[in-house]
């Protein structure tokens, strides 16, 4: 009974460490078109992602090169700006439940960008929560 009990735990606790580390694990590809602003608006006052925590507690504008975009097994996807996300200074996130709104966003990786909204502190770091595609704008196009 104690063998069966212990045998249990340890497959929890592999499987929640699995859930837990699955944003360097899993890397599934998107099939998407994208949807992203169209308007002609300009975002005034967009500061480097590196800058980003001088704008916390305001609606403001983050710009820089998206590097990669990730999405975790839970769905939510992440726009990286840095080639570590861990030690970036900014981070965007688009929980899974607004995920069904927008498009590819492996098509921005590379690409200069701008992403509008409240700038929040997370984990100790500059974040924007992109609830809509017209928060992220691709400048000059």
């Amino acid at each position: 009974m104690f063998r069966k009990v212990l045998l249990i735990s340890v497959i929890c606790a592999a499987m929640a460490a699995g859930f837990w580390m699955d944003r360097s694990i899993r890397r599934p590809k998107q099939t998407h078109f994208v949807q992203f602003s169209s308007s002609g608006q300009t975002f005034q006052g967009c500061v480097d992602f590196r800058q980003a925590t001088s704008r916390v507690g305001q609606n403001g504008c983050v710009t820089g090169q998206i590097l990669r975009a990730y999405t975790s097994q839970s769905g939510n996807t992440f726009l990286d700006f840095c080639q570590d996300y861990r030690s970036c200074p900014f981070t965007s996130v688009i929980f899974s439940s607004d995920r069904p709104r927008f498009g590819n966003l492996a098509a921005l990786e590379g690409r200069i960008v701008e992403i509008r909204g409240n700038i929040k502190t997370y984990a100790g770091r500059a974040e924007i929560v992109i609830r809509d595609p017209e928060q992220i704008r691709i400048p000059h196009e």
